[in-house]
């Protein structure tokens, strides 16, 4: 059975460092700043898109004085400074951090002219071409996703997340042996990551190892048991292993996770109708297309497939 990955991404909030204030108003972008990330932890992203917004509102009229006194990290010369009208170091951050807060909620163009700001603001910062790499990706620009992951990995080469989010698009991209590199730059840096399992896990799909896959994606799985995309992957897996049985047990766990995987939608359903579940399979189809109506040939494709394969079955 053919699969489709969900992109795994890491978001990297970028929190405050050494950071000394003393008067009233740099202290309060800074306290709204580390409220917007306590809040996004804690997947409160609407008010941790207020304070960030906040934050920027008062550390971007802040006197020199004032934003020198908080940092003197990543300051900037007069000429860059004036262009802008903002030299305090909170802002940057906080624009990165408000472009993640966007994405996370779905606001592609919104979180790429926050990430747009912060850089202008503060180009040495991996973090935000990190992020702004994953919004390029969302919005179908591969070629500049590349150079911002690239970017994000001369600034900072131990930047694991951003090997295996490239690593990710490589696959996607057909480049195999390119994905496997990254993902082998990720692994050796960080051997935590469940994404960077879940990435091996797409490769040896890909390759059509499918025992290798379940194993990868059981490590990713041990790592973050609650992470829908694994048992989507590990679903797709089993099915092309002929367990039907464990391709529907794995399909249904992603799905009470993220009820949003259109393909775990059409994966299950075409293991149910393998099983002769007709009527419970259409109604995962229907939702399959109700999340993305262009997959219509291709799962009646799959279908027909399905149904041949069925007949075939002693």
């Amino acid at each position: 059975m053919r699969y489709r990955q969900t992109v795994p991404v890491v978001f990297i909030l970028i929190f405050l460092a050494g950071v000394t204030v003393k008067s009233q108003t740099p202290a309060s972008a800074a306290n709204y700043y580390e409220h917007g990330a306590s809040k996004f932890e804690r997947g409160d992203f609407d008010g941790a898109l207020a304070d960030y917004t906040r934050a920027i509102e008062i550390s971007s009229h802040l006197s020199p004085a004032k934003s020198r006194s908080l940092s003197s990290a990543n300051a900037f010369d007069a000429a860059e400074a004036d262009r802008i009208g903002v030299i305090d170091p909170i802002t940057a951050r906080a624009y990165t951090n408000r472009g993640i807060v966007r994405l996370c909620k779905g606001d592609v163009d919104g979180a790429i002219s926050d990430l747009d700001q912060a850089i202008r603001i503060n180009s040495g910062l991996a973090e935000a071409h990190l992020a702004r790499g994953v919004a390029q990706r969302r919005r179908g620009d591969s070629k500049g996703a590349l150079a911002d992951f690239a970017r994000a990995l001369s600034i900072n080469p131990r930047l694991s997340e951003a090997y295996h989010d490239r690593a990710d698009l490589l696959l996607a991209m057909g480049n195999l042996d390119g994905a496997i590199a990254d993902l082998n730059r990720a692994l050796a840096l960080k051997t935590h990551l469940p994404e960077t399992y879940y990435g091996f896990g797409y490769v040896c799909l890909a390759k059509k190892d499918f025992i290798g896959a379940i194993a990868y994606f059981d490590q990713a799985l041990q790592l973050k048991p609650e992470m829908a995309a694994a048992f989507q992957g590990r679903g797709t897996a089993r099915m092309s292993q002929t367990d039907i049985p464990g391709a529907i047990l794995d399909l249904s766990r992603a799905l009470e996770i993220d009820p949003n995987l259109e393909y775990a939608y059409m994966n299950r359903g075409l293991a149910l109708l393998l099983q002769g579940k007709d009527a419970e399979a259409q109604k995962d189809f229907a939702r399959c297309l109700e999340l993305k109506s262009d997959l219509k040939n291709d799962l009646n494709q799959r279908i027909e497939l399905a149904k041949e394969l069925r007949n075939k079955t002693p």
